[in-house]
């Protein structure tokens, strides 16, 4: 078993529970809370606005568990829609300052996100061009500026790269690594989706990687999602990120990558949902499942 510190939080995605969706949560915040102690994880991510509170009753409700970090998108490749993004930033910013303290490596941390790319949301996988190298400079400016606002905070941001944003393929990462000094939140299922090794890739961007989402994919499903025409979305309510073990991710690897590099900090399990494609009770079976893989595993 590895001796580093780490802690393993869940995440209200995993439930259906997310920023894009208009449907109301298919559980409450306290039954997800219980759920996710009851399995053995020690933290979980924010989730939208509100759900798990603000100040006094997040701290109530999370009843032990720390936070681990929340999302937090903007629209990097628009400067005025950026500009006007910011205060959900400093929103979400105000949340993580009331959270419970935490040891330094395991404080919350800002999991900044890009709004997306409409062309890519339709097409995910990394078939469709991504940025004109002519923008990549804005674009990275504007999220240094996102990252600048955190630090004043006293917050270390992880940049996550996303199926259907303009940082979806490992290319669009190594640019944007060589234009910022923004850590990586390293999302497993993300990266092998979009065309990435993920254990390769946690080896050779080791040195940026600040957080990390274990998640598992299934390419079949992806591709099956393709030749329908369907998008993003429907690709997550028809089970494109699987439970851990059944899709392609190599977990051992992953987890003997985060040994070998030395990784501190969160590990954030997710398995991205629609609310209303499972039963709440195969939603808690199904996190119980994945932290169980992960004890199998030394983590």
């Amino acid at each position: 078993m590895s001796t580093r510190v780490r802690k393993v939080a869940n995440a209200p995605v995993s439930f259906g529970v997310f920023e894009l969706s208009d449907a109301p949560p298919p559980l409450g915040a306290d039954e997800m809370v219980g759920a996710l102690s009851a399995a053995g994880y020690e933290g979980i991510d924010l989730g939208p606005a509100g759900y798990l509170g603000t100040s006094a009753d997040l701290v109530e409700r999370l009843d032990g568990l720390l936070l681990a970090g929340g999302w937090a998108d903007l629209r990097y490749n628009d400067a005025e829609a950026f500009r006007e993004g910011l205060t959900t930033l400093e929103a979400t910013l105000d949340v993580f300052a009331a959270a419970p303290p935490a040891p330094e490596h395991l404080a919350p941390r800002p999991t900044l996100g890009c709004s997306g790319s409409p062309d890519r949301f339709a097409r995910p996988g990394g078939s469709v061009p991504g940025l004109p190298s002519s923008e990549w400079p804005g674009y990275a400016a504007r999220v240094q500026e996102a990252v600048g606002r955190c630090r004043e905070r006293g917050f270390e941001p992880a940049f996550h790269p996303h199926l259907g944003t303009y940082v979806e393929t490992p290319d669009d990462v190594e640019r944007l690594l060589e234009l910022t000094d923004v850590e990586l939140c390293l999302d497993t299922g993300h990266l092998l989706l979009g065309g990435g090794d993920p254990v390769t890739k946690l080896r050779e961007w080791a040195g940026r990687v600040g957080h990390v989402h274990i998640k598992d994919g299934d390419t079949k499903i992806l591709a099956e999602a393709l030749d329908d025409g369907v998008d993003l979305r429907e690709l997550m309510g028809r089970g494109g990120f699987a439970s851990l073990g059944e899709g392609e991710l190599d977990l051992p690897g992953v987890v003997a990558a985060l040994d070998e590099i030395g990784y501190e900090g969160w590990v954030i399990v997710e398995q991205d949902t629609l609310p209303g494609r499972r039963s709440v009770a195969q939603n808690i079976a199904d996190q119980a499942a994945n932290r169980q893989r992960l004890r199998e595993l030394g983590l």
